[in-house]
């Protein structure tokens, strides 16, 4: 896959020289992960995203993720690597804001890039860097993979370069997700049209599979929008409905998080809310009690 041109974005690691390389302990992986390893890595070596590489001064282990679909995601731990790189300041969108400005338009199209971060190369001296150790060998990304520290900013300092006379006007971007809008649907075609012209000047590959065009509404950011404005996203009521009381401090954190989502949508959601801030509060343990099980 061809991708994103160094002369127009490439990712810098920045690392910090006085951090000492890493080298991981090589972990061992039982029959069915090797196998999704194996045919990872080939994958990655037919498509360019990878290559061999000797003598590399870090090394990182490969971490599978089981998906939604029960198969194998292959992913990197670039814990020791992250470490030693600053942090990139570069400002994402507000949410909030992205979803508001999306609501009251009439037709939308919403568009996913084919390994978006994969479109992305790899600062060329920091490219070794990146080495991850399997039973087949050596290698390294010339490609941004996922799991590096700042590569949603990187991300985004693309997409606001891409965009740059769309956003606001007729297109809003998050990282990867992309949303086209028009106010009426008759000047949707011509919309899409220039989002179009954008992704071919900059060489940009969408997964057709993730794309839909030309819809009333769906959901965006965790968001259901249309023309008339901004709704809950059902798949999260119906993960509130089946929780039950909290035991545990991962269980009271999920509960946290799937409650900051919607909290727009509930009224006097901070004070309701309280008593499941102020039990994370008590140290490593929770102690569920009467107010948060009449708040729950």
């Amino acid at each position: 896959m061809p991708g994103i041109d160094r002369s127009i974005i490439s990712h810098n690691l920045a690392v910090n020289e006085k951090c000492k390389p890493v080298v991981q302990k090589r972990r061992s992986f039982n029959p069915e992960r090797s196998a999704a390893i194996k045919e990872e890595v080939s994958k990655l070596l037919a498509a360019r995203s990878i290559r061999e590489v000797k003598y590399p001064e870090w090394v990182a282990n490969v971490v599978l993720v089981k998906k939604k679909n029960n198969q194998w995601r292959m992913c990197v731990d670039f814990t020791d690597l992250n470490k030693a790189c600053p942090k990139d300041s570069f400002p994402l969108p507000r949410i909030d804001q992205l979803v508001n400005a999306t609501a009251g338009h009439e037709t939308l199209s919403f568009m996913d890039a084919y390994s978006g971060y994969n479109q992305i190369k790899m600062h060329k001296p920091d490219e070794e860097k990146t080495a991850f150790t399997t039973d087949q060998g050596l290698y390294y990304y010339t490609v941004m993979p996922f799991g590096l520290k700042n590569a949603g900013a990187t991300y985004q300092r693309l997409v606001n370069k891409m965009f740059a006379r769309q956003i606001g006007r007729n297109m809003e971007v998050y990282v990867d997700d992309m949303l086209t809008k028009s106010i009426t649907a008759d000047r949707h075609t011509d919309d899409l049209r220039e989002t179009f012209d954008v992704l071919v000047k900059y060489g940009m590959k969408l997964n057709p599979a993730k794309c839909v065009f030309g819809v009333p509404s769906g959901r965006f950011l965790g968001y259901q929008v249309h023309q008339r404005g901004i709704e809950v996203n059902p798949k999260k009521i119906q993960a509130l409905a089946k929780m039950v009381s909290p035991r545990t401090l991962k269980d009271v954190q999920k509960l946290t998080g799937c409650l900051a989502s919607l909290s727009r949508f509930i009224a006097k959601s901070t004070d309701r809310c309280l008593p499941f801030f102020k039990a994370l509060k008590k140290g490593k343990g929770i102690k569920w009690n009467e107010d948060c099980e009449k708040a729950f």
